[in-house]
């Protein structure tokens, strides 16, 4: 039972990053857990804390989406493999608000315009709001840039670039049949590294027209590079002539010139065909114009470590935003729309 004060959260969906937000809620001395749903059958009827590592909470996960739609929750961690706007429009409609990672929420203008009225009337029913956040996108594409700009009084252009050296992640499955790593260059599906422009577009272009300076489009590429000999990875060895790193980068052009984009960096070597300017696991914002900067964010992890501890940036903040978007107006609401989202009660 919640203590008074206390927002009553359900975490929807126990996966990587779920399960880190789970234990994060139960955690949270501003949050209290109301329910669990599970989509594996291993997993249903199991305590939510055995779920995600900690003590016994007295919370059974289940698959019964009326059973948790029953409880009146505050909010809903939605964070699913799969979306689903019937889905979403239940649960806002049920009376629930929605902090979700996935990404279809970032900017109203992106969101197909059938999903937009459905899950609008379902706010407006229930009276709630939702809101896509996370840490890419969301932190470093757009709390980040925003905050950035707070210094400038002329933009030229704004670059950020992630990047995660790969090499200590033993991840097979991962790496090398779904990434396509160690396969061969022409085996890579250019049209998935250029994907980056629906996941990262929607995100430059709300910073770009909260700045004033709205984007004429959004442009999506994609490269390779290949190791020029045999690479050992935790998760295997990448031969010869195959794919070592990939490169994805997603444009906003204004005025015929790139003035926003962003740049992921996925290698398992720094030794490249073509050589590629690489740094170390994390994030570097480039900021041109009057007040220029040059900004890293590096992950001080160990890269071994780093499958372990890298959900936290995406679920702390999804968690972190609980608060906000529980008393926002109802809508979809984005991040130029929320008052900052900060840590409440750390330690």
């Amino acid at each position: 039972m919640a203590d008074v004060g206390q927002l009553r959260v359900v975490q929807w969906a126990t996966g990587n990053i779920g399960t880190y937000a789970l234990r994060a809620v139960i955690q949270h001395p501003e949050l209290a857990l109301a329910g669990v749903l599970v989509h594996g059958e291993e997993k249903a009827g199991r305590d939510a804390g055995d779920l995600c590592g900690v003590d016994a909470t007295g919370v059974t996960a289940t698959r019964d989406v009326e059973e948790i739609l029953a409880l009146g929750a505050d909010c809903v961690l939605y964070m699913p493999r799969y979306f689903d706007a019937d889905e979403v429009s239940r649960i806002l409609a049920s009376g629930a608000n929605i902090v979700t990672t996935r990404g279809e929420f970032h900017r109203l203008a992106n969101i197909d315009p059938d999903v937009r009225k459905k899950v609008e009337a379902a706010c407006e029913q229930g009276g709630t709001s939702v809101h896509s956040t996370g840490s890419s996108p969301g932190f470093i594409s757009e709390a980040i840039p925003l905050a950035l700009s707070s210094i400038q009084r002329r933009l030229d252009r704004l670059v950020i670039q992630e990047f995660a050296d790969l090499s200590k992640r033993n991840s097979p499955g991962l790496l090398f049949d779904v990434m396509g790593f160690g396969q061969p260059p022409a085996s890579v599906d250019e049209a998935r590294l250029a994907h980056g422009v629906i996941s990262f577009g929607p995100s430059l272009e709300l910073v770009a027209e909260t700045l004033g300076m709205p984007l004429d489009s959004v442009e999506g590429s994609g490269e390779v590079g290949v190791s020029p000999r045999p690479v050992h990875i935790a998760a295997g060895t990448i031969e010869p002539g195959t794919v070592a790193a990939q490169r994805l980068t997603v444009s906003g052009m204004r005025g015929g010139r790139e003035v926003m984009s962003f740049r992921a960096n996925w290698y398992c070597t720094t030794d490249l065909e073509p050589a590629w300017d690489l740094r170390d696991t994390g994030w570097h914002i480039s900021v041109e114009g009057d007040a220029p900067l040059e900004v890293d964010l590096r992950f001080p992890t160990p890269l071994e470590r780093m499958a372990e501890v890298s959900p936290a940036y995406t679920a702390n903040r999804a968690v972190n935003a609980v608060p906000v978007v529980v008393a926002a107006a109802p809508g979809i609401r984005t991040s130029i729309e929320l008052p900052q989202i900060f840590a409440t009660a750390l330690g």
